[in-house]
């Protein structure tokens, strides 16, 4: 009998400790970091919780703007026009241009010869190797297409993206690697129209590019593009309709100059005139910020989507930037991107290349950005397929001497998907904020 009661006591003790154990265990299991692989509400709902909201900027759009069923084919889901993306024009193939374009891309050589020397030199030869480390679905395409120019907006679509901000040089020019494409913004305006989005100008560094020839860039811009019903404008506060202009690397060229053509004062101010716009340029260093606002810009963006790469695409700095920039009347458009990976031409960059972890990394740009409530988000980007930052939609290839990234485990549209769930609780967040 005492036996039987020993163990019986054995076996009670053993129970608890079993109970005590697993009640242990189950407070230690730390809590969700919050991201999901494809995101299911983006599980953004804290910053729903957050005490006073401060104001928008005075040149914010009132409100989030949204496709309606007046609009050309609006789509369902609607798209939004305070998210943008950055897309390009640039690609050619042998079937629309009798070569490649852009696909072949040189590997760029280090600027130090003796770093350069240990990296691989020439050009990419596409098909089977192009210069990128994912490889697009749609395969080295044309941007002269129509299938794929139609292609493109319906995955904007999907994406619920309202805003194609376009990579543009004036009428002759083109990057080293390209050609001229100014002719083809006729159709793109067109396309985009047919899926009520929008198309703003983004325009590029030339040799020559100073304040002068950007007047004439946007003489030239309005005058031609500016009547189409795809062209974006936003609404200011003050009740104006103005077109935007993201000016890339306007740093490159002297705050002074840039006021005599944005400051009210300027000798070519476009102020007050029918070519008035709101003019965003780079932000890249700290230091730029206050030539940013001396020069009249109306605000700032920061493209890169390399986490920590420069001051401005740093995301532990933009409270920081908002906060200057609604002290100063100026308008934040920070950029997020899914990733980034440029060493299929700068293979001496992996040092700036930052994986996608399945969406995370694009998840913790998105929260980032949203944390400063800003008025427009920019992303980074649709199609630069040479630093891997695309949102479109990617497949898995191998060949004899490539192996190339993709989105699985999931599907080829999984940062069109992530894009359009962000997009629907930016614009109920913004609704709040705005209340």
């Amino acid at each position: 009998m005492a036996r039987l009661r020993r163990r019986a006591c054995i076996a009670l003790f053993l129970f608890t400790l079993f109970i005590f154990g697993t009640m242990m265990g189950l407070r230690t299991l730390k809590p969700s970091d919050g991201f999901s692989d494809l995101a299911p509400g983006l599980e953004l709902a804290p910053f729903a919780e957050r005490g006073e909201r401060r104001s928008v900027s005075h040149e914010a759009i009132s409100r989030p703007q949204v496709a309606t069923s007046s609009d050309a084919k609006a789509p369902t889901p609607p798209v939004y026009y305070d998210l943008h993306i950055f897309y390009y024009m640039w690609y050619g193939n042998t079937h629309f241009e009798g070569k490649y374009l852009h696909w072949d891309h040189v590997m760029v050589p280090h600027w130090d010869p003796k770093i350069s020397a240990s990296y691989p030199k020439g050009r990419h030869s596409p098909p089977e190797d192009i210069g990128s480390s994912f490889y697009p679905e749609l395969g080295p395409y044309s941007s002269r297409d129509p299938e794929v120019l139609e292609e493109h907006m319906n995955q904007l679509r999907a994406a619920a993206v309202g805003v194609l901000v376009l990579s543009w040089y004036p009428p002759g020019l083109a990057d080293d690697n390209g050609e001229p494409s100014d002719s083809l913004v006729p159709f793109i305006l067109d396309a985009a129209h047919r899926y009520a989005i929008k198309v703003a100008f983004h325009i590029q560094p030339y040799k020559g590019r100073d304040d002068h020839t950007v007047h004439e860039n946007i003489k030239y811009i309005v005058d031609k593009y500016g009547s189409h019903a795809a062209f974006y404008k936003c609404k200011t506060s003050t009740g104006r309709s103005l077109p935007m202009f993201y000016i890339y690397d306007s740093y490159l060229t002297p705050p002074e100059s840039w006021a005599k053509l944005f400051t009210q004062s300027g000798s070519h101010s476009l102020r007050n005139t029918p070519y008035d716009a709101v003019f965003i340029a780079l932000l890249v260093e700290e230091g730029h910020k206050h030539d940013i606002l001396s020069a009249g810009f109306n605000g700032m963006y920061t493209y890169f989507a390399s986490n920590g790469f420069s001051f401005g695409s740093s995301h532990q700095n933009w409270k920081a930037i908002k906060a200057f920039c609604d002290s100063n009347n100026l308008m934040f458009i920070p950029s997020v991107g899914p990733g980034y990976i440029d060493t299929s031409i700068r293979p001496w960059n992996n040092h700036n290349t930052r994986n996608r972890v399945n969406g995370k990394y694009y998840e913790t740009a998105l929260q980032a950005a949203l944390m400063v409530r800003p008025e427009i988000v920019s992303i980074t980007s649709f199609n630069e397929w040479h630093e891997g930052t695309q949102i479109e939609k990617a497949v898995p290839k191998k060949t004899l001497t490539r192996l190339y990234l993709d989105y699985l485990p999931h599907q080829p549209n999984m940062y069109l998907e992530l894009t359009r769930r962000w997009a629907e609780h930016f614009s109920k967040e913004k609704e709040q904020w705005l209340m």
